[in-house]
């Protein structure tokens, strides 16, 4: 059993062995969930505070003023800017690497992965969102991919997964845990975290963008507002849809009823298993009931892999450009990372 609270360290005792609990017992795992539970828990009690008797009703939804970061945060990163991280040939793509200057040893790396319907969108939609999480003591990589309309799919999860890759390839030049690597992106780049999420080892999805001899695995995901089965029904219709269906069909060289195949090697859902790591979903409380996950993560729950689903108060799909939707999201997806990918003794 467990005990602590108050501030106190959390400790574990097997009382078949020892009853009188003289002997705490060490196990890294079991404290991280429970530290994890306990984060997560007062989240979720933060967010339902309220004076004794009093009713929370509905408020008309306003959106927060713009997303702005404090010019001291800024000043307290380590910045690499446009960094080649994938070559192909003559094309190159880059990324934006941010580390907090204060911090020594290596810290844990998250890849930000934009969105834009893979159609359109670059790096600088996910900034802000790279430098608040490198604020909380990781190192942070803004990556640029190929868009649909130059490269169909699977070229965009390869360009990720080379991202991770290079991470590894360069952990020590830049400070960087190999063993702790995560991932967060919004709508199309919600949807290839959750596929870098589970699709390692696929060795279709790997690619040649580089630093071929390591790992593109990663350690944690968090898809926001993104698809994760791109098999389900509603897609049959909304693939041959003259206007939703353009995206869809440019990324993936057709409907779902023609191209069935590629939509399955392109669906998260598709690659579950029990290897995959811990997954949190984000989405905006109006946005649609395809972006919370609820079958991938009642999959997941089913073979023991941690999941969650967040929504962000008052948030449409679309929520890192105003603040207080962004903050939500910043001090969630900083608690799922510090859960899943630092070491706490």
């Amino acid at each position: 059993w467990t005990k602590g609270g108050g501030g106190n360290p959390v400790q574990l005792y097997n009382l078949a062995d020892d009853p009188g609990e003289r002997r705490p017992v060490r196990n890294g795992q079991i404290t991280r969930k429970l530290r994890g539970m306990a984060i997560l828990f007062q989240d979720e009690m933060r967010r339902d505070a309220r004076p004794a008797g009093e009713v929370k009703t509905p408020q008309p939804s306003q959106s927060p003023p713009r997303t702005k970061i404090p010019t001291e945060m800024v000043q307290n990163l380590e910045v690499h800017q446009n960094l080649t991280y994938a070559r192909y040939a003559e094309r190159t793509l880059e990324l934006d690497l941010y580390r907090p200057k204060d911090a020594s040893g290596p810290l844990p790396g998250i890849i930000c992965i934009h969105g834009g319907g893979w159609f359109k969108g670059d790096r600088s939609s996910h900034a802000n969102l790279a430098m608040g999480l490198a604020d909380r003591g990781f190192v942070v990589a803004n990556i640029s991919y190929r868009l649909s309309g130059e490269a169909p799919f699977p070229a965009a999860i390869h360009d990720c997964k080379a991202a991770v890759r290079w991470m590894r390839a360069n952990a020590d030049k830049y400070g960087i845990d190999p063993k702790g690597i995560g991932a967060i992106g919004l709508s199309a780049g919600g949807h290839l975290v959750a596929l870098l999420g589970t699709s390692g080892g696929v060795a279709e999805l790997e690619g040649i963008g580089g630093s071929a001899k390591f790992s593109s695995s990663i350690q944690c995901a968090v898809p926001m507002g993104a698809r994760s089965d791109l098999l389900e029904d509603t897609l049959l219709e909304i693939t041959t849809q003259e206007d939703r269906g353009k995206i869809w069909r440019q990324f993936l060289g057709g409907s779902l009823e023609e191209k069935r195949s590629t939509y399955k090697l392109a669906s998260p859902l598709h690659h579950l298993d029990q290897s995959d790591p811990p997954m949190a979903f984000l989405a905006g409380q109006n946005d649609g009931a395809h972006t919370r996950g609820d079958t991938i993560r009642k999959r997941m729950m089913e073979i023991e892999i941690p999941s969650h689903l967040r929504t962000i108060d008052g948030a449409p799909h679309a929520f890192l450009n105003r603040q207080g939707w962004f903050d939500q999201c910043l001090d969630h997806a900083g608690a799922w990372f510090t859960i899943h990918l630092k070491v706490l003794d």
